[in-house]
């Protein structure tokens, strides 16, 4: 039996893809004004935002942040265009908040990892 890379296990990665799973099934239902546009957009959001985090896992230390740092405004975008697809009655409050309680978390882990990296890579105080 295969079994995927520890990487690809990482609790970030699963909530990130059990989010888009989610967001997939949700998309398939959207009006079709919204689909193929404001729809689209988040569904490639959605999918920017995995490469980066999972582009950052494979780097080096001194190479990740930048990655978690365009996944973070990849998720603030995604976020904001959610709310304009629920104040447009085109997303349902139930479907709104099963999506943004687990971006919301998303957005904590990605922003603990992008300041535990920015303390790591930043040179020491005795090192100026």
């Amino acid at each position: 039996m295969y079994a995927p890379p520890e990487r690809f296990s990482l609790p970030i990665l699963q909530k990130a893809k059990a989010a888009y799973a989610l967001w997939h099934q949700y998309h398939q239902i959207l009006e079709k004004s919204h689909r193929y546009s404001l729809g689209q957009r988040i569904d490639s959001l959605f999918i920017e935002s995995l490469e980066a985090i999972v582009t950052a896992t494979f780097l080096s230390r001194e190479e990740k942040l930048p990655f978690v740092q365009a996944a973070i405004r990849k998720l603030d975008t995604l976020k904001l265009l959610l709310l304009i697809l629920w104040e447009t009655k085109s997303l349902d409050t139930k479907k709104y908040t099963a999506l943004s309680t687990p971006l919301d978390e998303i957005g904590r882990m990605l922003g603990g990892w992008s300041g535990q990296l920015q303390k790591q890579n930043s040179p020491a105080k005795g090192e100026k």
